[in-house]
């Protein structure tokens, strides 16, 4: 009866250690050896290189600013979705005349370079007219 009591509390313990010993040297193997192909890949370039898609600053300060009173399609920012007053900045988006709070604009074309509204994509023109010939 105590070789049995015996067995069944050390062949649990040894299985569980062989399983852990395991378990470490799996460890070991995937740190020692998948470290080299991760380091190499730190200092590759990637494979096709990331654009920024919204505007730059200098191109949104190029855009017109307007009081709100002036605002010719509607008072109602759609970015926030609330009212632009009559005394606040609001930026015009050129071609749709679409109008927003200064701020939220901003915000919306730094990702997107698009009108939040109808969808119109701002053209590289419109940052970069062409030169007039003053002759």
């Amino acid at each position: 009866m105590l070789v049995s009591v015996f067995l069944a509390l050390f062949l649990p313990c040894v299985g569980m250690s062989a399983v852990f010993l395991v378990y470490l040297c799996l460890l070991w193997y995937a740190a020692t050896y998948n470290h080299g192909e991760n380091h190499q890949q730190e200092f590759q370039s990637p494979v096709k290189p990331l654009k920024k898609m919204g505007l730059s600053e200098s191109d949104l300060d190029k855009l017109p600013k307007v009081a709100g009173k002036d605002l010719v399609m509607g008072s109602e920012c759609a970015v926030c979705l609330d009212e632009i007053g009559d005394d606040e900045e609001a930026r015009l988006i050129p071609g749709c005349n679409h109008g927003f709070h200064l701020q939220c604009a901003d915000t919306w074309l730094s990702k997107h370079p698009i009108c939040p509204v109808c969808r119109a994509k701002l053209q590289p023109e419109l940052f970069n007219p062409p030169e007039t010939n003053p002759c």
